[in-house]
């Protein structure tokens, strides 16, 4: 996971400027899930880590990007390239699944 104070109001501005693909984890402290989503893709995103950086961003501190990217249910985890989504999921999946959706969207994405 990433140590960059992202903001809600930059959100896009300030991922756009990351060189690797940026996974969001939008998430949030009560969803159960969303605790158990959140360990997994921490050990994915190490996995991947010369390619993607890890950012989770907490909706309920996160409600402006929240809103603008659709999010509606959590967990939901979104994959950015150069600041714009270019695939995501909703809901709890295991580790193998991430790990090859993850592996198909990098090939699409080069």
């Amino acid at each position: 996971m990433t140590d960059l104070k992202i903001t809600d109001a930059k959100f896009e501005e300030e991922i756009k400027i990351i060189d690797k693909l940026v996974l969001v984890d939008f998430f949030a402290t009560w969803c159960g899930p969303c605790k158990v989503l959140g360990p997994i893709l921490e050990k994915v995103a190490e996995h991947f880590k010369d390619k993607i950086v890890l950012i989770k961003a907490n909706v309920d501190e996160f409600p402006i990007t929240s809103q603008k990217f659709g999010v509606e249910k959590i967990p939901t985890v979104v994959l950015f390239k150069s600041g714009k989504p270019i695939n995501g999921f909703v809901g709890l999946l295991p580790e193998k699944t991430i790990k090859d959706w993850l592996e198909n969207t990098i090939k699409e994405a080069k």
